[in-house]
């Protein structure tokens, strides 16, 4: 019998709990990146916190299939099916075509999605698989008077509806509204402002990259509609969970659930799980300010991924976290202090099973009440605190990694066998190799020199190698 799950239902408005249409068993679908750009660590952000969700529902004792997709076509540049399609627009900035830019920028995606601890989904689909799937959708809408033709296109009629706006008529309207601003050029095939694209023909853009023969001239899927192709695809009729970011809430997931539930006649998900912003101090994070803060990024300026997890860990999902390098810097210390802890424990002796079953169900009822994962890291702190002997609290460590994937006990490891330091450290230890590095660019060998010497002075000795600066404590 699985552990009692809640979590906050945004269709329902409210915290519920979880029953899956198949008892133990969750059919869950995130929608994937537009892969035109890099993943900014807001978007990361989200990833992680459907990757606790998954594994908290593991801990609970659910079996979860997962679903993501891979948006490389279809996604416009305004959510109101206008602007330039976002494959094409990166295309033209870095010259190259877009597939070259999906599979450069899906790799970049995976590499910091990796990074940060999160486990891939069961199923990755690209966009670009599924075009026939999305063709006999659009078909039936059509046959079952959903869609109509106006202009080349093929649109979906949202006055068809007993209700367009699922999730809150308020919250939806005000969406739209903001949506409609001046520099957005409305579309005169649209017989409702709400309705929204199924399918463009050429008529849209003479210069679409990728397009495919349809019954409506050749073209290309709108951008909602490969979310519930690729989602029927691999997981039928229903699904029991569906994620992503609050910014997906309107239009994109009330347009998936208007399609959805028009082509399959019934309900198509129960419980939808979103994820708030991660802002910085000029507001929320975006592709459209400039240069694109990444995990990568993080990592080049000496940052552990995994201490990222952990201050995203440190936030409740439903609230909007405000990052900046002081915030991220205490993250390094508090994770620090952890992993030397950690490092101190010695296998002494049997686990206590009594103290085990009760961390653990302090621990569950963190994870599988509304994912309050800061409450899961005090539980944690605990029983680092506890009195009780060091073989219970690495069995609970690793038993609470499963869900928190923070890799104390590898960190630890590494500390203790004097291959690794501590996240302060290793900052140091790759600023001074940069700074090493600029010396070395600007011709100023003494400084360079002056930065070797300084750091075998703190034990840590670098050699330049065909694959760049690699350093090791001696």
């Amino acid at each position: 019998m699985a552990h009692k799950f809640t979590f906050y239902n945004t269709l329902a408005r409210r915290v519920e709990e979880f029953v899956p249409r198949e008892e133990g068993r969750v059919s869950m679908y995130t929608c994937g990146p537009t892969v035109y750009h890099y993943a900014h660590i807001g978007n990361i952000r989200t990833y992680i916190m459907q990757d606790v969700l998954i594994k908290a529902l593991g801990f609970a004792g659910y079996d979860v299939k997962r679903v993501m997709n891979i948006t490389d076509v279809g996604h416009l540049s305004s959510d109101a099916d206008t602007g330039e399609d976002k494959m094409v627009e990166g295309a033209k900035r870095e010259h190259k075509t877009v597939m070259e830019i999906a599979k450069y920028y899906t790799d970049a995606f995976f590499a910091d999605f990796d990074a940060v601890g999160n486990k891939r989904p069961d199923i990755i689909e690209p966009a670009t698989n599924c075009i026939p799937e999305f063709i006999h959708m659009v078909d039936t809408l059509l046959k079952k008077d959903f869609a109509y033709v106006a202009g080349g296109n093929v649109y979906f009629d949202t006055s068809k509806l007993k209700d367009y706006y699922v999730f809150s008529s308020e919250v939806e309207k005000e969406a739209l509204q903001v949506g409609v601003r001046d520099d957005v050029e409305e579309d005169p095939n649209k017989r409702n402002k709400t309705d929204f694209v199924l399918w463009f023909t050429k008529s849209k853009f003479e210069d679409q990259a990728l397009k495919w023969d349809s019954p409506w001239g050749v073209g290309y899927p709108g951008w909602h509609i490969e979310c519930s192709c690729i989602a029927m695809k691999h997981l039928g009729e229903y699904i029991d969970i569906h994620c992503g970011g609050v910014d997906n809430i309107f239009p994109h997931h009330t347009n998936e659930i208007a399609q959805s539930e028009s082509y399959l006649g019934h309900e198509w998900c129960r419980y939808w799980f979103h994820s708030n912003h991660l802002n910085d101090k000029s507001g929320k994070m975006s592709k459209s300010k400039g240069a694109v803060l990444t995990v990568s990024v993080l990592k080049e300026k000496g940052y552990d991924p995994l201490v990222y997890r952990f201050f995203c860990l440190q936030s409740h999902y439903r609230k909007p976290l405000e990052f900046s390098y002081e915030a991220l810097d205490q993250a390094v210390a508090a994770y620090g202090k952890l992993v030397k802890k950690v490092a101190e424990l010695k296998e002494d002796g049997p686990v206590d099973e009594a103290v085990k079953k009760d961390f653990e169900g302090r621990f569950a009822d963190a994870v599988c009440g509304d994912l309050n994962t800061s409450m899961a890291i005090t539980v944690l702190i605990d029983v680092l605190k506890a009195e009780t002997n060091g073989a219970t609290k690495l069995a609970l460590i690793r038993s609470f990694d499963r869900v928190l994937s923070l890799d104390l006990e590898g960190h630890a490891k590494s500390l203790s066998e004097g291959t690794s330091v501590d996240p302060e450290m290793e900052s140091y230890i790759l600023d001074a190799i940069e700074r090493r590095a600029n010396a070395k660019k600007n011709k100023d060998f003494a400084t360079a020199d002056a930065i070797r010497a300084e750091l075998l002075e703190k034990g840590v000795e670098i050699k330049d190698t065909r694959e760049g600066v690699k350093w090791q404590l001696i």
